[in-house]
């Protein structure tokens, strides 16, 4: 008797196979700055400088010096994610007997909690890419750090020499040592001086670092962490090096005092917390994200920039 299978299709166990949710690299410079919380639109860096003269001679009389105060303000854009998803649309396929539960009336399924944590995870890369990136589309607060920390912001330093250079594996080390010879004295002794640049950028410098001498490159010394890569620079106490989603795509590298960028929103736990819920009037699972984020640097003239685009 011969078996004759030709009516069947090829059987894939569907069901028995495991889920792989697509997590990606977030980011995370929001851990380095200076967070503002409470900004509903717009609120001030509020700044205080002493200018200090010093004269000489005896019974000196006449005032000299000054007391500064002025203000760099912060813009907030608002920014949301809204879907909804059919989850009728899941009975034609494994997904009906994998995710939904028995019965015609699903408000939820079996993996709404991995939904839940790509929906945050997307939504914390893509709050770094506007901190750096910012975006054209928010008329108000729609400026990132990229724009901000240049030669078009006064104040900010663009090295003549190796210090405006892309980085690469051969280049990295000539254009941060540059770019460190550059920063402001009155800065350095801050422990939180940091070079921010692209996650390539970053393994471009481990590799930099490992050819110019493996004696004083430890591996270990690489910290991956929630989306960030970071490690110290060599020989420079309180020097960071950061490699973050942020600036992704991007050949721009800067220098300065981390907490000196100052990052509003309106509440910090709007970045983890969300709506997830079953609209019963379009049968779909919805969800939205609402959050504000802008951007802003203190003191533009304790800043270096290569100035790449």
């Amino acid at each position: 008797m011969a078996l004759d299978v030709s009516a069947l299709t090829a059987f894939n166990n569907e069901i028995a196979g495991e889920l792989l949710p697509k997590i990606v690299y977030g980011g995370s410079t929001m851990e380095y700055v200076t967070i503002k919380e409470g900004v509903k639109h717009q609120e001030p860096i509020n700044l205080m400088e002493v200018d200090l003269q010093v004269q000489y001679g005896t019974c000196v009389s006449t005032p000299s010096g000054s007391l500064t105060y002025s203000q760099r303000n912060i813009t907030v854009c608002p920014r949301t994610s809204f879907d909804g998803i059919c989850l009728k649309d899941m009975d034609k396929y494994y997904l009906g007997i994998a995710d939904l539960e028995p019965g015609s009336y699903n408000t939820t399924f079996k993996t709404a909690q991995v939904y839940s944590d790509l929906l945050v995870n997307q939504f914390q890369k893509s709050n770094d890419s506007f901190l750096w990136s910012g975006d054209a589309g928010c008329t108000d607060g729609g400026t990132g750090l990229i724009s901000i920390i240049s030669g078009s912001t006064a104040g900010v330093v663009v090295p003549a020499g190796s210090g405006s250079q892309a980085i690469t594996a051969a280049t990295a080390l000539d254009v941060m040592d540059d770019m460190l010879a550059n920063l402001s004295s009155d800065v350095a002794d801050r422990e939180d001086l940091t070079f921010f640049m692209s996650v390539q950028g970053f393994r471009n410098y481990v590799t930099a670092l490992r050819n110019a001498n493996n004696f004083y490159f430890d591996p270990a010394s690489v910290d991956n962490r929630g989306g960030i890569l970071e490690m110290a620079y060599p020989f420079s106490p309180g020097v960071k090096v950061v490699g973050t989603t942020g600036l992704n795509g991007s050949d721009r590298v800067v220098l300065g005092p981390a907490k000196q960028i100052v990052a509003g929103t309106d509440l910090m736990s709007d970045f983890s917390e969300f709506q997830l819920w079953y609209d019963i009037n379009t049968d779909q699972l919805r969800h939205r994200i609402a959050t504000k984020l802008g951007v802003n640097i203190a003191y533009p003239e304790f800043w270096v920039s290569n100035d790449q685009a």
